[in-house]
């Protein structure tokens, strides 16, 4: 027995350095190396390969053709081998404040700095990222406000008749304090799940620092999982994971609209809330945004705030189902009972070159046929995080004014 305990132990231990050998990558290799003057250094120690590029969003961008348009990806760059076997690239100039991601192309495989230890999901992709200082990276960043709590919670959704998990945040103070407070519904983009605002979005973090700076009113964030053929993220479901949009266009849409009575009342049954479309505001990214535009004309006289940040017109994600005529004839139908109830801001954000833009353009023409109010905002860039980051530091301090 004593012999076998031994054995335990070092088989123990020996496990454990490996553990930490691989965290490490073995080496005192600094990747990314942030300079003073925010110049970035990738490094990766890759003796035997031949080729070792890094991609990622700090770099040009290249467009790239889909059925849907161009679309804009992140440039490609190469990094020069020293005689010690350790690839090197330093980008030529200086980068903006921002969160950045990147991964390594390494013969033509992809993986991830194992000299950094900071890592993004978005849903099948794992990237390395960084963050260079200043005012975007410092609003992205943890720093030394009162904190909010992030909690994610199972609900039951009688219209799905399943459990369904969504992501939480609570403004700092809730768990202290008898306080009620406005309720904002943040949705995901079609490669996302419930998680992917927190994560990639930053919401905690931006809500934190907003708050602390005056900025925005203390609120209660909720991040559901918009894909209805799916009852949580990867990691966290309770059957085989269907990938996004595999349920269909018009399931995606649908299920969601009418589902979506289902999560309100979760929380404000569970949580102290302020009720009133005055104290509801919904606002998503992509298919999150035309989520949005859908949920409030759905339910046309609940929520007084609505964002669509990159989102398609809804006629174009379910013409594949239903004629696409068909489908805009009712939701301008529902647009003009939103109309008649009235709301308080309808913020619609794009990016110029985003290939959803011609898309947006052109559903706020029909919005104006019929005078339906809105504010539209333009950025550079396109269907990216770096835009829906802003976007949300840019409509969250316009709420519950």
């Amino acid at each position: 027995m004593k012999k076998i305990s031994i054995l335990a132990v070092v088989l123990l231990i020996s496990v454990t350095s490996f553990a930490q050998q691989a965290l490490w990558g073995g080496s005192q290799i600094i990747s990314p190396e942030i300079h003073e003057n925010n110049t970035v250094t990738f490094r990766l120690r890759a003796p035997k390969a031949v080729k070792v590029e890094v991609t990622g969003d700090f770099l040009p961008t290249q467009k790239i053709d889909t059925p849907y348009g161009e679309f804009d990806m992140p440039g490609i760059a190469e990094l020069k081998e020293n005689k010690e076997g350790i690839w090197e690239y330093t980008t030529p100039e200086a980068l903006a404040s921002e969160l950045y991601s990147y991964t390594f192309i390494v013969d033509g495989l992809r993986m991830n700095d194992p000299s950094n230890i900071k890592m993004i999901r978005d849903v099948a992709s794992i990237t390395s990222v960084f963050i260079i200082s200043g005012d975007k990276g410092d609003l992205y960043s943890v720093n030394d406000v009162p904190h909010g709590s992030v909690t994610r919670r199972w609900y039951n959704s009688p219209t799905l008749k399943e459990n369904r998990r969504i992501t939480i945040y609570t403004p700092p103070g809730y768990e202290n304090n008898k306080q009620s407070y406005p309720v904002f519904y943040l949705l995901h983009g079609s490669g996302g799940d419930e998680e992917a605002w927190i994560a990639l979005g930053r919401t905690a973090q931006i809500m934190d620092n907003l708050i602390a700076q005056g900025k925005a009113k203390p609120m209660i964030v909720v991040m559901t999982n918009g894909h209805t053929q799916n009852n949580a993220s990867p990691d966290e479901t309770n059957r085989a994971y269907i990938p996004a949009m595999g349920g269909g266009p018009r399931e995606a849409v649908a299920s969601m609209e009418d589902s979506f009575g289902d999560v309100m009342k979760f929380i404000e049954t569970n949580y102290r809330v302020k009720t009133g479309k005055n104290n509801r505001a919904i606002a998503g990214l992509s298919m999150g945004g035309m989520h949005s535009s859908a949920i409030s004309a759905q339910y046309a006289n609940t929520f007084d705030y609505i964002g669509v940040f990159s989102a398609p017109p809804i006629a174009a994600m379910m013409g594949a189902s239903y004629p696409a005529a068909e489908v805009q004839d009712a939701f301008v139908k529902k647009l003009e009972t939103q109309k008649k109830n009235g709301y308080k801001l309808y913020w619609i954000a794009c990016g110029s070159t985003d290939f959803l833009y011609k898309g947006v353009i052109e559903s706020m023409k029909k919005m104006d046929e019929i005078g339906f109010k809105y504010t539209y905002h333009e950025s550079g860039g396109g269907h990216t995080w770096d835009n829906w980051r802003i976007y949300l530091s840019q409509f969250a301090p316009m709420l519950f004014n």
